[in-house]
């Protein structure tokens, strides 16, 4: 795979950085280590300007082209998730109870690469904004960090973001334009009903029976509402009740996901949602309460930055590596929030064959590091020419 050659003699050093950023994972906002080293990082290689504790742990860096010209952004997530490691490997999570299980490491790692040969060569005008973010998962931090006004105060003009995906060959890359993951609702239900003794139902109202029914309703949301074709995806995740073999309890609650692209089609999932839980609840005479929260918007890709990104990606790795319009994912991506402010594109580079992405056995490929790297200097030198 042809990566730029300061970036290709940098793949030792860049293999460091992400396997001491993979033992030392944070979690949420907490990317304090995370962020320090970041940011000497970059004030090593000569960064312009370094702008820290944005979103609390998050930072942006500077580094101007030779010419004037507008700002393009490139954006990197930093935090780990909430689980025990499983790896073994010599490099593994220090950190009991938080590992990169997303990778997020690794894309740190890809930006810092870009940052250095960027920083070194600058052969490109305008400038360019390195956004490091903290808790993308779950957090919000894109949220917040465009709510603090990143965009506007580093006239951000268009940003892009990469992330890697494991059973996909290395280095390969793919995108599309439009839609490119999903809408992230949840919901919460509570059944109250009346609790008793297991060997007289006839005397309790019971909530088992009600949120087994209602679980089951829910799925028809998709099956008996939409068009053939159009995406939406629920899932019952979570259901609890009881303590006992002989215990009828009085409370049973249900919980989920709601996945969805287009916003027509998200408010009508919400809606039936809340009128089926209404209706179950009435048929077995119980209570129930709804808690539906909205959560991350759909990422969506506009048309002619994810065409541009898709060319740049086919000069580093070929053509036929590069896959311009692959179906969407029904995962979820706080930077869909920087992409309702700016234009911009979202690409996913192949991580070759490890375990999948929140998994316990996942690792970052390094291998592919340099090709991201690459892939994000093109990106500004090729958007922004001299």
């Amino acid at each position: 795979m042809p990566v730029l050659n300061s970036i290709a003699d940098l793949a030792p050093q860049m293999t460091e950085w992400r396997r001491w950023l993979h033992q030392n994972p944070e979690i949420d906002f907490a990317c304090h280590k995370t962020a320090a080293f970041v940011a000497q990082k970059l004030r090593d290689f000569g960064v312009d300007e370094v702008h820290e504790g944005i979103a609390q742990t998050g930072l942006v860096a500077i580094i101007n082209g030779q010419a004037e010209g507008p700002t393009i952004g490139l954006r990197a997530d930093m935090d780990a998730l909430p689980m025990q490691e499983e790896t073994g490997a010599d490099w593994a999570s220090l950190t009991p109870g938080a590992m990169h299980a997303c990778g997020h490491d690794g894309h740190t790692t890809m930006l810092l690469g870009a940052a250095k040969y960027l920083s070194e060569t600058r052969r490109f005008s305008g400038r360019v904004a390195l956004i490091f973010q903290p808790a993308e998962e779950g957090g919000g931090g894109g949220r917040v960090m465009v709510e603090e006004g990143v965009m506007d105060r580093f006239d951000i003009h268009e940003v892009y973001a990469l992330h890697n995906g494991p059973g996909v060959a290395p280095g390969a890359f793919w995108t599309t334009p439009g839609p490119i993951m999903a809408a992230a609702d949840t919901f919460r239900i509570e059944i109250t009903g009346k609790g008793g003794h297991g060997a007289a139902p006839h005397n309790t109202c019971d909530p088992i029976t009600a949120v087994l029914a209602i679980g089951n309703a829910l799925h028809t949301i998709t099956s008996r509402n939409l068009r053939s074709g159009d995406d939406l995806v629920l899932s019952v995740t979570q259901v609890h009740a009881g303590t006992a073999d002989n215990i009828i309890p009085a409370h049973a609650w249900l919980e989920g996901t709601v996945r969805t692209f287009a916003p027509e089609v998200r408010d009508m999932a919400e809606a039936r949602l809340t009128k089926i839980v209404a209706g179950q609840a009435a048929s077995f005479g119980v209570q129930a309460v709804v808690d539906y929260d909205r959560g991350y918007p759909p990422t969506v890709n506009h048309p002619a930055q994810a065409q541009f990104a898709a060319d740049v990606a086919a000069e580093i790795v070929g053509q036929s590596n590069v896959a311009p319009d692959r179906r969407p994912e029904m995962v979820a991506e706080d930077f869909a929030y920087m992409l309702e402010a700016r234009p911009g594109a979202y690409l996913f580079i192949g991580n070759g064959d490890s375990a999948g992405l929140h998994h316990p056995g996942y690792d970052f490929n390094d291998a592919i590091a340099p090709v991201g790297a690459s892939f994000l200097a093109r990106l500004v030198e090729t958007a922004q020419p001299l």
